[in-house]
């Protein structure tokens, strides 16, 4: 099982835009009623990043994909599609009930490649962006045990005619000593 969980710097940017957005309707209400749009948008970014810090928990196992406390089988999924974003991650994931969902992971650019590639590979029986699993991993649908490789034959390199003269050449050369190096003198 792998889990992937919310980053936690969209909790820290979330409290900070918050207390900005505090801060900017105080001025607002003091000196300056402009000040206003200052403070609704950083309510509005507070928004959006306290929502993506909330995002329930993300697990992958061997038989199904769970978001919080949802569980969706491996085989139930029959599309994910990445959308443009990838930093927090969305997922398009179509079902084979052809109802559909979107998956947010609001985490750190490593954390959504490794997801992403965990729900690639566990959803055999999915096209990803459009392409089979088949084609797109390029290799079958289903996990075929690897056997041990085969030892390759013995090639033989000579005939064995040959191999009897290489052989009479060594013990030729043996005789005469110029293999031995103790006794090789050079002759330039």
């Amino acid at each position: 099982m792998t889990r992937y969980v919310p980053s936690r710097h969209y909790l820290q940017a979330g409290v900070a835009a918050l207390v900005f957005a505090v801060f900017s309707a105080w001025c607002g209400w003091r000196w300056s009623p402009p000040a206003f749009a200052a403070a609704a948008l950083f309510l509005a970014s507070a928004t959006v990043l306290l929502f993506l810090s909330f995002r329930p928990r993300i697990e992958i196992e061997d038989t199904h994909l769970s978001i919080g406390k949802r569980r969706i089988p491996w085989n139930s999924i029959r599309r994910v599609d990445r959308t443009g974003w990838v930093s927090p991650m969305m997922l398009n994931i179509e079902f084979a009930d052809n109802s559909r969902t979107v998956l947010i992971y609001p985490g750190d650019l490593d954390s959504a490649n490794s997801l992403l590639r965990h729900i690639r590979l566990s959803a055999r029986q999915a096209s990803i962006d459009g392409i089979p699993y088949t084609r797109f991993w390029g290799k079958p649908a289903s996990i075929v045990p690897e056997s041990k490789p085969l030892a390759p034959p013995p090639y033989r390199l000579l005939l064995p005619e040959d191999e009897a003269e290489v052989e009479r050449l060594y013990q030729r050369l043996k005789a005469v000593r110029y293999l031995d190096p103790d006794n090789f003198t050079d002759d330039k």
